[in-house]
């Protein structure tokens, strides 16, 4: 592993442990050259992704991106950052586990909305905005009023 402070390519692991619910490996690193030290995390790739984008380019999936994504959503909100590793990782074995190697962004923008609906309604209703592509004021209300349940009238 190169080290990010130096570039020296032969950094020793001075821990590992594991981490996300046993999914990934958090390695200490030590760089002999410069003496930094930093951490990586290894993950299981199941296979290689292809994002489909609307317009029809490619591009390699991306996790990092897609936590961002996320993350950006659930900004300020009381969920707690292991929980948001796990909804990360399912999200990208679900993705791995689709049997295709080549995913639509619309697929991909569809299950992350579905998961973040299971967590928190005020994430899914940013994320959604932005998926969406909300314009005006009453692109939330319209996306707002979908997700409240039909009320009956009040009783006399």
């Amino acid at each position: 592993m190169r080290c990010p402070f130096c570039g020296h390519i032969d950094t020793q692991v001075k821990d590992s442990r594991p981490a996300e619910e046993h999914v990934s490996i958090r390695r200490r690193r030590f760089c002999p050259a410069c003496g930094g030290r930093f951490t990586t995390y290894e993950r299981v790739q199941l296979r290689d992704l292809v994002v489909i984008k609307t317009n029809g380019r490619r591009e390699d999936f991306d996790r990092d991106k897609l936590e961002r994504s996320i993350r950006i959503a659930l900004q300020k909100r009381p969920i707690e950052p292991e929980r948001v590793d796990q909804m990360i990782s399912g999200i990208v074995r679900r993705l791995e586990s689709l049997g295709e190697t080549d995913i639509p962004s619309k697929q991909i923008g569809e299950i992350v909305m579905e998961t973040l609906a299971r967590i928190d309604t005020v994430a899914y209703v940013r994320f959604a905005s932005v998926y969406k592509n909300f314009q005006a004021a009453d692109d939330f209300d319209k996306f707002v009023s979908e997700l409240r349940p039909e009320t009956a009238p009040a009783e006399k």
